[in-house]
């Protein structure tokens, strides 16, 4: 396997046009359509903590 190197300036040309098309509007409006819209409670936990238990004992140990 070859390994070409670029020269620096257009490496740096590269990376500058990948940057700006993906920073287009276009780009992201796309993202934005394509996107999945998340449930944010899908995984909240039930009690609000994550550890319900540690999370008692934390306030209960607070308050005294």
């Amino acid at each position: 396997m070859a390994v070409t190197v670029l020269p620096p300036d257009l490496a740096v040309l590269m990376v500058h046009i990948a940057a700006r098309q993906a920073a287009s509007p276009t780009a992201l409006e796309h993202h934005c359509a394509t996107r999945p819209a998340l449930e944010t409670a899908l995984f909240a936990p039930v009690d609000g903590a994550f550890n319900g238990p540690v999370a008692r004992t934390l306030l209960k140990w607070k308050n005294e």
